[in-house]
């Protein structure tokens, strides 16, 4: 029998995405610059530029479960960092958009074996999202660390038995038949985000 633990020492070779809805940027900006300084600590460089991280920045929430999966069908990432904010208004909009979302980064990680992070806030008020975005504690950084957690621990759990590692996989056969329709993500680089 074996233990399977992820670790946050080595971080050398680990790629990873964020996917941020500029939609509450206010919200979205503080998670990622959270998120960003957890990855930063453990030898991640963080840089647009550079070769470890991937920024794609979507109108909103609702947006990205779709470019998180065009992500993870590339085979180029660790794990995928999906953030944002979605604030309760006086409509069952709130309901909606929270409730797929979620189904959508949860269906795309158990389909790709790409880890994703549920980074997104579902608060009743911007006060309660800018307390969990900066104010009181930055979950931004929490979900970075779930992120280099799980990184870790996917290549132990898929190369026990001589078994792919879920980019693999997914660049040789799953591709063709989830993304038909869509293009693959390319050449992604960070972007502020527009003002609101």
């Amino acid at each position: 029998m074996a233990v399977f633990e992820g670790n946050f020492t080595e971080t050398g070779s680990m790629k990873f995405a964020f996917v941020i809805g500029r939609f509450n940027d206010l919200v979205t900006t503080k998670l990622l610059a959270g998120a960003q300084d957890c990855l930063k600590r453990h030898g991640i460089d963080i840089d647009p530029h550079g070769t470890q991280v991937d920024y794609a920045w979507v109108p909103g929430c609702f947006e990205v479960p779709m470019v998180a999966r065009q992500l993870a069908l590339s085979g180029r990432y660790s794990a995928i960092i999906c953030l944002g904010a979605v604030i309760r208004g006086q409509t069952p909009h709130f309901d909606y958009v929270a409730g797929e979302v979620a189904k959508g980064i949860a269906a795309t990680s158990l389909h790709t074996g790409v880890p994703l992070v549920f980074g997104v806030l579902t608060t009743d008020s911007m006060q309660q999202a800018l307390e969990r975005a900066g104010i009181k504690s930055n979950l931004g950084w929490s979900y970075a660390m779930s992120a280099l957690e799980m990184a870790s621990l996917m290549p132990q759990v898929f190369n026990r038995d001589g078994a792919d590692l879920p980019g693999a996989s997914v660049a040789n056969g799953l591709t063709g038949q989830l993304s038909s329709s869509l293009p693959m993500a390319s050449g992604l680089t960070a972007a502020e985000p527009a003002s609101s």
